[in-house]
């Protein structure tokens, strides 16, 4: 039987990017575009195919019964309320959510420690969703002892990303997780700024946020010093004459396995932009959380982006889709 998803804010720039995505690998799932302005999503839908609009405002109590039955629900907007993730709960729907950031996960955690998920529930609150902590955790396997990972996502104004998601970012610039000598902190970010090189002639300043891959990769490496920032400025494709692209960029610092120092220096590029990286990371999970893969569908849960599939499998299908990962490495 084929699958059947709802994806609310599914006719946005990055809701439209998912449902492309999503189709472009599967001809047969039904997916459904939510939104309060469903009329917008009609063009889509058609595009689409085997897809439909609804309505659906998260602000007016309304809930997802008239919506039919569902395997997934992403919510690719903001959801005050957990409106999506309790009817997920209480339903039995896997649930991907890609706005939440680490000061708001603790009502997802309280919900799901009272009404344990039958299906998957993934937070994607993290730098395009979860594709920065993937690879950060792939060269993070070289080492014996990480002492640093800064991290970084740049922004090109050229790069279109929506209205209601560059607000979002404006938002984001206010209180931050740092991991600061082995200790937790919230500071205000824009009193930490942070001169992020780029390349041998480009830097932008950056300021940090509370994105998941901060306490993510500490737990991973055990990192005495993490911390995420977000870049304006101009991206690869632009300084190249081309489109915009989305850019990340890893910087880590330790001891290698051999026993040697060591710096890396990670960028990860997609020259289709920020709207395709972010959908590509979720088409990761629900590859997964489905079992698009050829694997059986996953078990209830909550999960993050490295315990839900192996860290080789997710760079592997980054890579399928044309995300460019280059890696300098100094004191080897």
């Amino acid at each position: 039987m084929a699958n059947r998803l709802l994806i609310a804010g599914g006719y946005g720039v990055i809701g439209s990017a998912i449902a492309r995505l999503i189709r472009s690998i599967n001809k047969d799932v039904e997916i459904v575009l939510a939104g309060r302005n469903p009329e917008k999503g009609a063009p889509l839908a058609r595009e689409l195919g085997h897809s439909r609009t609804a309505y659906l405002d998260l602000t007016n109590g309304q809930t997802i019964e008239s919506l039919g039955e569902l395997d997934l629900i992403i919510a690719a907007l903001q959801d005050p309320g957990d409106v999506l993730l309790h009817a997920a709960l209480t339903k039995g729907i896997a649930h991907i959510g890609i706005t939440k950031l680490a000061d708001e996960l603790s009502t997802l955690t309280f919900a799901a420690l009272h009404t344990p998920p039958k299906r998957p529930i993934v937070p994607l609150g993290h730098a395009q969703t979860g594709i920065l902590t993937f690879v950060a955790a792939q060269a993070a396997l070289d080492f014996a002892l990480v002492e640093t990972i800064e991290l970084a996502s740049l922004h090109d104004e050229r790069d279109l990303i929506g209205p209601s998601t560059l607000e979002e970012s404006e938002d984001f610039i206010s209180r931050a997780l740092l991991r600061q000598d082995a200790q937790w902190k919230w500071v205000d970010a824009t009193q930490h700024g942070r001169l992020v090189r780029l390349s041998n002639q480009y830097s932008v300043e950056g300021f940090p946020m509370a994105i998941l891959d901060v306490p993510n990769l500490a737990s991973i490496t055990g990192a005495p010093n993490v911390r995420f920032d977000f870049l304006l400025g101009d991206s690869i494709g632009t300084r190249a004459g081309k489109v915009a692209s989305q850019d990340l960029y890893i910087e880590m610092k330790g001891m290698l396995k051999t026993g040697k120092p060591a710096s890396y220096r990670i960028s990860i590029s997609d020259p289709k932009g920020h709207a395709h990286m972010t959908a590509l990371g979720v088409l990761l999970s629900i590859e997964r959380i489905l079992g698009w893969d050829g694997k059986p569908p996953a078990d209830g849960g909550v999960y993050l982006p490295d315990t839900l599939l192996s860290i080789d499998t997710a760079i592997a299908r980054i890579k399928d889709f044309g995300v460019q990962i280059t890696t300098e490495i100094e004191g080897v």
